[in-house]
């Protein structure tokens, strides 16, 4: 009988640690699920706002989810009027907000080119969100074709929905990196980035149909590149035979293009140096309108103090813009200060070089949108608005003071409480970090831009 109570005590232990083992296993995974489906919030903000340095910290970035099939956005659950452009550029007679854009829009079939618009930002508009609906609204209300300007290498060329884009065997630098030590600022270029390699480095780029219209093919291809001494390309157009170009030398800014009906375009380097700074590929038409996505994660817009003033006049020689669209803040939002005065002065500063730099373009600014924190007390998602209206006064006087346009994206996301919102719409148009919005948020907010915009094109 002894044996026998053993033996049973035995079995009973045995079972036990087996049944503890299974739960413990289903807990586990069920932790790490619930873990990974609820993004942190993002932790990037600058502290303090007179720092010479942007911060970056990938860890917290939220990276953006690939493109979803077009859904229908209920707008009314946000907010069903137009948000109007204010135009400090008119009130002070200084004419650099939406006036020159609107005065190349009346002439566009004389210009014999395309209206340019440049979109500097960061995160927020990473992947073409946003931007690449607000170029498809612009070209098929005013032609145009192509995705614009890309730069050489991307982190987010996976999840970019409006380019097929390949790369390999560049070295690549951006103004925000952390280590720094093997920059050379004066190689910096427009849109924070320059890439460089010996040769044997390549750069592939496709026209797609799938998300928005007028990009699967363009009429012109523009590579952009500084080298002091000749290099030798290959390039192979639409898969076909690969060709060879030479390039002499130059101490200034290159544009190499190529023209036709370009679906795909392949780029290689054979020859090249030390020297050789590559900087991106253009696809453009040959009118209509061109918008360039220049964004640039964990960015305050600080690095356009720095890009060197004799590159961005020699950009505009080759590729003029006639708007300029400046989304920057969530870089610069905190939780923790309402005093942005120092970023105000230097944000000043990096806007009369853009006005020195592109004379003839109009200049927008557009404000820092909602954003939501979680309320330590009622354990909610609550607006921080104290600090999004000053910084949003903050961007406000920037523009004021400097005389270029500005538009309110917090109105246009629903003022206070809009990103709450945005994230519990049916779609969904920001993701659970209440801090970014997905392509549909970005769908949503490119047609309150492209209404604001064509608002005020004035009356004849």
């Amino acid at each position: 009988m002894n044996k026998k109570k053993i033996y049973i005590s035995l079995i009973l232990a045995i079972s036990l640690i087996i049944i503890g083992f299974f739960i413990f296993s289903t807990d586990s995974e069920t932790k790490n699920t619930s873990t990974t489906d609820i993004p942190s919030e993002e932790v990037t903000a600058i502290e303090t706002i007179e720092v010479e340095e942007e911060k970056k910290d990938d860890a917290h970035e939220t990276q953006p989810s690939k493109a979803p099939a077009k859904q229908k956005v209920n707008k009314n659950e946000i907010i069903s009027d137009i948000i109007p452009i204010e135009d400090y550029g008119d009130s002070t007679s200084i004419g650099r907000g939406m006036v020159p854009f609107y005065n190349a829009l009346g002439k566009r079939e004389e210009l014999g080119r395309p209206i340019r618009i440049a979109v500097f930002g960061d995160s927020f508009i990473e992947a073409d969100i946003l931007t690449g609906d607000f170029r498809e609204m612009l070209q098929s209300e005013f032609g145009g074709c192509g995705v614009g300007f890309v730069s050489i290498t991307s982190k987010t060329n996976s999840y970019r929905p409006t380019i097929h884009h390949n790369f390999n065997g560049w070295n690549s630098y951006a103004y925000t990196d952390k280590d720094k030590k093997n920059h050379d600022r004066q190689k910096i270029g427009i849109s924070g980035y320059y890439f460089e390699t010996q040769g044997g480095a390549s750069v592939k780029l496709s026209g797609v149909n799938k998300y928005a219209a007028q990009l699967d093919t363009c009429e012109r291809v523009t590579f952009f590149l500084k080298n002091q001494t000749p290099i030798e390309l290959g390039v192979k157009v639409n898969n076909g035979e690969r060709s060879a170009i030479h390039i002499n030398r130059s101490n200034h800014l290159q544009a190499k293009s190529i023209d036709g009906r370009i679906a795909t375009v392949d780029f290689e380097v054979q020859k090249a140096d030390s020297m050789a700074t590559f900087y991106g590929i253009a696809m453009d038409g040959k009118d209509g309108v061109t918008v360039d996505n220049y964004s640039m994660r964990g960015s305050s817009g600080l690095f356009l103090c720095t890009v060197p003033i004799t590159f961005l006049e020699e950009f505009n020689n080759i590729r003029p813009y006639d708007l300029i669209i400046l989304q920057y803040g969530l870089n610069v939002l905190s939780n923790k200060t309402t005093n942005y005065r120092g970023y105000e002065q230097k944000m000043i500063s990096a806007v009369e070089r853009l006005k020195a730099s592109f004379p003839q373009s109009g200049i927008l600014i557009m404000s820092i949108g909602d954003r939501a924190y979680k309320n330590p007390q009622t354990q909610k998602m609550e607006s921080s608005l104290p600090h999004i209206n000053a910084l949003l006064e903050c961007q406000r006087n920037i523009a004021r003071t400097t005389g270029v346009a500005f538009w309110n994206v917090f109105e246009a996301m629903g003022g206070d409480g809009g990103m709450v919102k945005m994230v519990n719409s049916k779609p969904a148009l920001a993701n659970k970090d209440y801090t970014h919005i997905n392509f549909n948020g970005g769908r949503f907010i490119a047609g309150q831009l492209f209404n604001a915009l064509v608002d005020g094109i004035p009356s004849e």
